[in-house]
């Protein structure tokens, strides 16, 4: 059985300034991950490292600067929800004095890999949400 979980964070900056965050390893990796490596182009690599050497790792699949990003995901260690296993669909929708970005994250195997996925995305969307407006989130708490 497929899953998808959905994850919502309003970020008061407009979807041109959030955009490098997503698709620059160095700006990435200043909400996400101690050591990121992206190619953001399609079949461009996806990686994060996290705690303890964990790697999430992917794809790009389809990019529309700066509305929409696709991506494969999954974990080097987890036999449930491997490398590429996944697709991560964000996008960046200009709401009020701001942009709501909404995480889509689909092919989930489990409930449980909805419910730790959904957490971690919500923790990282609000990390977001502060280096998008110059703020600094502190190192990540999944990293070390």
């Amino acid at each position: 059985m497929s899953e998808f979980i959905e994850v919502t964070e309003h970020i008061a900056a407009p979807p041109e300034a959030i955009w490098p965050y997503l698709t620059e390893p160095q700006l990435h990796a200043r909400w996400m991950g101690t050591r990121v490596e992206l190619d953001a182009r399609p079949g461009g690599v996806y990686s994060a490292w996290m705690k303890e050497g964990l790697r999430s790792s992917g794809e790009f699949v389809e990019l529309d600067p700066p509305r929409r990003l696709v991506f494969t995901w999954g974990w080097d260690h987890d036999p449930l929800v491997t490398p590429g296993s996944t697709r991560v669909e964000v996008t960046l929708e200009p709401e009020g004095d701001g942009t709501l970005v909404r995480l889509r994250h689909h092919d989930l195997p489990t409930p449980e890999s909805c419910e730790h996925h959904t957490m971690g995305w919500r923790q990282y969307l609000s990390r977001l949400a502060i280096v998008a407006t110059g703020g600094n989130p502190g190192p990540d708490p999944n990293a070390a």
